[in-house]
């Protein structure tokens, strides 16, 4: 059911082969909740929310979830149940509808975007995109309560949501980057979220980031 959780409630970190879990298990430990991870389709629906973590190329995500049979239960979930989930990194990009890297392939289609590589045009800026950066907040996101106005946080990437390929509406951009290009790295969109950063690895800021989307009131449908 979606909504406010209550303090120790279960969170299902889903395991589709790819990603930090244990990582992103520690961090919501630490913000007061129980991390569960797993890709049973029963605890996924006993669970508060979901997380879907990655690291790894776009194709062997998609690839990954169909093999598991994750995405009928997963669209269940979050397109007709309405329950909350957080896309971190790969997951992030598994929101979207498609990406480029390595060869064109069809995402979840939660939102309406699309992925392709960093090309910045500043022979100075290395890609992968790895490092601390700025994050500009939309001053009403839920994502980014309590984190400054130009929160630093940890990327890892070589693909991206680039804001100038992607015509989302205003309110569904919850933070943008800039590095070469500006990217859309944080959505929300109903009970969908996402970081393309890592907010288990952005200390104190992205625990709180990882409390706000735990903490996160019911939501406008996506």
């Amino acid at each position: 059911m979606a909504g406010r959780l209550m303090e120790n409630q279960q969170i299902c970190i889903v395991d589709y082969g790819l990603g930090n879990l244990r990582s992103v298990a520690g961090a919501v430990e630490k913000c007061g909740h129980v991390p569960v991870i797993s890709r049973d389709p029963a605890v996924l629906r006993a669970s508060g929310k979901l997380i879907l973590p990655g690291v790894g190329a776009f194709p062997d995500g998609m690839a990954n979830l169909e093999k598991y049979g994750l995405v009928d239960i997963l669209n269940d979930l979050v397109l007709t149940e309405k329950k909350h989930v957080l896309g971190i990194c790969l997951g992030f990009q598994l929101l979207a509808k498609s990406s480029t890297e390595h060869d064109a392939t069809q995402g979840l289609g939660w939102i309406d975007a699309t992925i392709s590589r960093i090309q910045p045009t500043d022979e100075q800026l290395k890609v992968p995109h790895v490092g601390w950066n700025d994050t500009i907040p939309n001053r009403n996101s839920t994502l980014f309560q309590d984190t400054g106005d130009s929160p630093l946080v940890y990327y890892v990437h070589s693909f991206a949501m680039h804001r100038e390929e992607n015509a989302l509406p205003s309110e569904i951009i919850a933070g943008t980057c800039h590095y070469g290009a500006e990217f859309i790295v944080a959505v929300e969109n109903g009970n969908v979220f996402g970081t393309q950063f890592h907010p288990e690895k952005s200390q104190l800021t992205g625990l709180q980031i990882l409390k706000n989307f735990l903490n996160a009131e019911e939501t406008h449908a996506a």
